[in-house]
């Protein structure tokens, strides 16, 4: 297949600025000859991993790995030494790249080690790797067993970068900015390689701040890639702070993935800026699904449409098509298109079981359609389908409505089982204001009026903080188990 990152060997364009973390930076030139040495030294090594870090050392090990068609892994620094050893056993790297000097723990430490230069000097190889060959493979939360290996082929990197690009008419003139980890797709695929592949270029802030935010889009940044959290401290800083506000104001795309961004967020930032953030839909064996469109509606609460090349449908339990796109039939989505993995690394059970008998991708999340085709998840499967005196209810939605409450921070909702309902709806309220929260009877009616009384939460529990993994997500099994 074609290059992933056309712009590496474009002599035009050398002088350009490709990645920049802190003070420290590579211009495209300075790219290509960085990965180029590397990836002389990884020929033959079969898979190797990258000790990921939020460095212009991982985003370089990145590149020379797909340059020299070597497939990697990408290690969460914060895994514990269990789970790494588990990946490290599963995906048999031949090797790890590091930065010079970083300490590496024990079941890493005892692979073979390359250090990255990012000084080094060497010329990019010819790109002669197929577009089904593996580009990565991506290690699942594992909130179902031990994580499993996603392989990740370059087909799949493309077709995504190049669908978002048609969505959101990303370009080479594009300068973004963000400050998430570098071990999943969001942070790595999107935010790493998606700018190298349209020749544009990337400010990681190497820790997120909303300071680092503002400086970055006032310094002539255009896009701003987060998780919820982020946008959340977004959202209470802006009152405060005029500079965050004007910069916000001044970017071409706000874009948030990875969890549902809350509705009264979307309209807080709204307020403040003027700007509305922009929602896309993906997971790691798919990457990109969907995404609102810039050329289209910012509908807050809504993943936007069908990216090109994707499929999408909703389906019953037992396997039937859901035809409606009326904003209230819930179903699983499932997927299939050319964004898709190949299959998860020795496990051809786990590969046969994600799909269904016709060939579609078993995403486990609920959704509705909304008649001109946006999609409006409600939740996973398996958390947030809610079963209740005879009707399926999203978590979602009424999370959505109890954050437009004043009195509410953060609010996680999920089902426990009841025997007269079948399931009763749990809300986990944090508090505006810890010494005066809100009653469970307001809290209840509260969404009785904005949603209908039977999606009001029939027990409310007040906690201080609401856990959540990396990258923001609320861990309900965790809430659950508490």
């Amino acid at each position: 297949m074609s290059s992933l990152f056309p712009t590496l060997s474009d002599p035009s364009a050398g002088r350009r600025p490709a990645l920049r973390f802190g003070e420290r930076g590579l211009t495209y030139a300075e790219l290509a000859s960085a990965a180029g040495a590397l990836a002389g030294r990884l020929g033959g090594s079969g898979r190797v991993a990258v000790w990921a870090t939020p460095s212009l050392e991982t985003a370089v090990a990145a590149v020379a790995a797909l340059s020299a068609g070597v497939p990697f892994v990408p290690l969460n620094p914060k895994s514990g030494e269990r789970e790494l050893g588990h990946i490290l056993a599963d995906s048999a790297p031949s090797l790890v790249l590091a930065g010079p000097g970083v300490e590496l723990p024990g079941p890493v430490g005892a692979l073979e080690r390359l250090d990255v230069d990012v000084r080094g000097s060497g010329t990019l190889p010819e790109d002669e790797a197929g577009e089904e060959d593996p580009a990565l493979v991506v290690y699942t939360s594992g909130t179902t067993g031990p994580p499993k290996g996603a392989v990740i082929p370059r087909r799949a990197v493309a077709t995504t970068l190049d669908a978002l690009a048609d969505a959101w008419q990303w370009t080479g003139d594009d300068v973004l900015v963000h400050g998430l980890p570098l071990f999943h797709v969001h942070g790595l695929v999107l935010g790493i390689l998606g700018p190298l592949r349209r020749g544009g270029s990337v400010r990681h802030l190497g820790r997120f701040s909303t300071d680092g935010v503002a400086r970055e889009l006032g310094e002539g940044a255009t896009m701003l890639f987060g998780v919820p959290t982020m946008y959340h401290r977004i959202a209470e800083a802006l009152p405060a702070d005029p500079e965050l506000a004007k910069a916000l104001a001044g970017a071409r795309l706000l874009v948030s993935g990875s969890a549902a961004l809350p509705v009264h967020d979307h309209e807080r930032i709204a307020t403040a800026t003027g700007r509305r953030v922009v929602e896309r839909y993906g997971m790691t064996e798919t990457l990109m699904n969907t995404s609102v469109r810039v050329d289209g509606e910012a509908r807050a609460g809504t993943v936007g449409v069908p990216l090109p090349g994707v499929e999408l449908r909703l389906v019953e339990e037992d396997g039937s098509v859901i035809a409606a796109c009326d904003g209230e039939s819930v179903g699983e989505i499932q997927v299939r298109g050319p964004n898709l993995f190949t299959e998860y690394l020795n496990r051809p059970d786990a590969t046969a079981a994600a799909f269904s008998p016709d060939g579609w991708f078993r995403t486990g999340d609920m959704a509705v359609r909304e008649p001109d085709g946006y999609v409006r998840i409600v939740g996973r499967k398996a958390t947030d389908l809610i079963k209740s005196g005879g009707y399926k209810i999203g978590a979602g939605e009424i999370e959505n409505a109890l954050l437009e409450h004043p009195g509410v921070r953060e609010a996680a909702v999920a089902g426990e089982p009841d025997d007269d309902l079948g399931e009763r709806i749990v809300a986990w309220v944090v508090p505006t204001d810890p010494a005066a929260p809100p009653g469970a009877d307001e809290l209840a009616d509260h969404v009785a009026r904005r949603l209908a009384p039977h999606k009001r939460p029939r027990v409310v529990r007040y906690l201080d903080a609401l856990p959540r993994n990396d990258m923001g997500k609320i861990l309900k099994r965790a809430l659950r188990d508490a």
